[in-house]
């Protein structure tokens, strides 16, 4: 990847492209954002930098990316004033505890070189450990101090959430989730919206398996479109915060190309038949080992 500063849009920060979005904590977050997991840390300041010169200003990371310190390095040469960025990390669940989580988080902080992150995610609720409650009420804690503007979680089902709702009364801002058209847990989108939690998509595009699909790609030939695109506005029409990892600047670019293309009632409902049981990819949160 060539060096910030060699090509023509070096320092040229353009207008955010996505729009914003609600959260219950009465905070903004864009709908579409630029997701780090899998990228280098000696890659991600360059990927950031692309990424921000495309017009992204939502950035996800995670302390289990170990690439916090080349993001924060991408952040802090970005051209942009801090409060146009919207910065999203993650505790690992090595780090659960009341104790461990305040600790860890500041290590989150130092790598990334922030004062603040705009939203704290408890990575996994890793239920055999049984310290999720405790940890969210760590959150709950940097929240009231402004260290975490907003705190969430992440991969929880709804007996976590409930768990977590009746005995802080806290509810999360954000469940960021495994989400794409062949696993599309209307289940659990219908317990976050009762409770006004916003969905996160993380793997949006299947990790790409869903690339090839003959439904998306007929989909996509009809709107002169790429499958990415396709399913990236498939995310957003169904209001998803939606996160498509790339470190591809031309990639990077195209995938925020999304907001002029609309999917008609037909291509939904084409989509919406791709949901399968056995479509989840990742870790099932109630059986992972760890």
């Amino acid at each position: 990847m060539a060096k910030r500063g060699t090509g023509p849009s070096y320092g040229i920060s353009m207008p955010p492209k996505s729009p914003n979005v609600g959260l219950n904590d009465g905070a903004r977050m864009p709908q579409l954002g630029l997701g780090l997991w899998q990228a280098p840390d000696e890659d991600a300041a360059q990927i950031v930098g692309a990424a921000v010169d495309a017009g992204y200003r939502l950035f996800d990371t995670a302390a289990a990316y170990r690439n916090e310190r080349g993001v924060g390095e991408g952040l802090a040469s970005a051209g942009v004033e801090r409060d146009k960025l919207f910065i999203t990390t993650k505790l690992w669940n090595d780090n659960q505890g009341y104790d461990a989580a305040l600790v860890a988080f500041d290590k989150s902080l130092m790598r990334l070189r922030l004062e603040a992150v705009d939203l704290y995610l408890v990575h996994w609720p890793a239920p055999k450990r049984d310290l999720y409650v405790e940890t969210w009420r760590a959150l709950i804690r940097l929240k009231e101090e402004g260290r975490a503007r907003s705190i969430g979680v992440s991969n929880f089902e709804p007996e976590h959430l409930q768990r977590l709702m009746d005995e802080t009364g806290v509810a999360p801002a954000v469940n960021q989730i495994e989400v794409h058209p062949r696993f599309q847990q209307r289940r659990l989108r219908e317990f976050h919206a009762r409770f006004d939690i916003r969905t996160q998509s993380w793997s949006p595009l299947g990790t790409g398996t869903l690339l090839d699909d003959s439904t998306v790609g007929a989909i996509a030939k009809k709107h002169s479109v790429t499958p990415a695109q396709t399913i990236i506005r498939w995310h957003i029409e169904n209001d998803l915060i939606v996160i498509p990892k790339s470190t591809t600047p031309a990639r990077i670019r195209e995938n925020t190309d999304v907001f002029d293309l609309r999917l008609d009632e037909d291509d939904m409902a084409r989509l919406a038949q791709l949901d399968t049981p056995d479509g989840r990819i990742g870790p099932d949160p109630m059986t992972a080992p760890f």
